[in-house]
């Protein structure tokens, strides 16, 4: 796959060990006939660690060999996170460490979770772009201020904290980017 095709979320060969891309910086030449570099933060799904990848536009990263499955939180422990699988109804477990970023939105009843299999192990979890949570505690609404663009702290059900627009309530769902962990809009309930 060409370095120009590679996006957030992709699973590719790097180092011979499966790599998932965390976040691409692409960085267009001020010099005429300058080659584009393409800048990758990737984590290797195996050992955990970080690595930057830098390439042209022309060359290429080999996709790695896995299976992506669909799953549902089942619980988890103090170091483990548990996950059932839809249709054949295997079970597999995470570090608790290793997917804390993923846990922060991960409720009971999300759907479109899925697990990554590469050599029949379980080595990473993806969550949907957006999620929908319950505002648990935050600040009251102020009578008045609903034509202002001011936010408050509000904690979620998973217990994240992120900034939502003063007019709303404790009880209310709304939705959450999973990428940035910024407010997106109310969802319906």
């Amino acid at each position: 796959m060409n370095a120009k095709e590679i996006k957030r979320g992709h699973v590719v060969v790097y180092n011979e060990a499966p790599c998932i891309i965390e976040s691409v910086n692409v960085q267009t030449p001020s010099a005429r006939g300058a080659a584009t570099l393409y800048k990758f933060r990737a984590r290797n799904l195996i050992t955990r660690q970080k690595a930057d990848i830098t390439l042209k536009g022309t060359e290429a990263l080999k996709d790695a060999d896995f299976r992506k499955r669909e799953v549902k939180f089942m619980y988890a422990d103090a170091n483990e996170c548990f996950f059932l699988d839809q249709l054949d109804y295997n079970q597999y477990s995470l570090s608790r460490e290793d997917i804390s970023e993923e846990m922060q939105y991960i409720s009971e009843n999300l759907e479109g979770v899925r697990v990554l299999i590469y050599n029949d192990e379980c080595v990473a979890v993806e969550i949907p772009v957006s999620v929908e949570l319950r505002v648990t505690q935050c600040d009251p609404a102020v009578r008045g201020n609903s034509a202002t663009s001011r936010t408050k702290p509000a904690t979620l059900e998973t217990g994240i904290t992120v900034q939502v627009p003063e007019y709303l309530e404790e009880g209310e769902l709304i939705k959450v980017d999973t990428r940035n962990g910024a407010f997106l809009s109310r969802a319906k309930d």
